[in-house]
């Protein structure tokens, strides 16, 4: 599991390759990622949008930008975590993503950016 921290959030993230799936007439490779949210500092906060670079080894890199995660901008309190699962596509037999997301503190009303770790996604063949 990849782990970073940013002002007190820890975000985890833990990946799995599901298969092979032809899309739009493609053969792609799928994988899932798990992502913890933890809020380790004192303050009430609120993710409202995320940021991913999607980089895959036969494509151009991806960049994904929009409101919550998941249909969703959960707040998370001191103590407490948001857990997602999501997915994504790959052509090549390995690529990374990354990213951060956008939150604000409900305690200053300041909007800062949480750092998501870059982390590998990798196909058993690819790993060889």
């Amino acid at each position: 599991m990849t782990y970073q921290v940013t002002q007190g959030i820890k975000v985890s993230v833990k990946t799995r390759f599901e298969g092979k799936i032809v899309n739009q007439g493609r053969n792609c490779n799928a994988f899932t990622y798990l992502i913890k949210i933890e809020n380790n500092s004192e303050d009430v906060v609120q993710l409202k949008k995320r940021y991913w670079a999607i980089k895959d080894s036969l494509n151009e890199t991806e960049y994904v930008y929009g409101d919550g995660v998941i249909g969703k901008k959960p707040v998370i309190k001191p103590g407490e975590s948001h857990v997602y699962s999501s997915g994504c596509l790959l052509l090549g037999d390995f690529g990374e993503m990354g990213g951060y997301y956008e939150m604000v503190n409900f305690n200053t009303t300041e909007f800062f950016q949480v750092a998501i770790p870059n982390f590998k996604l990798v196909t058993p063949q690819g790993a060889n």
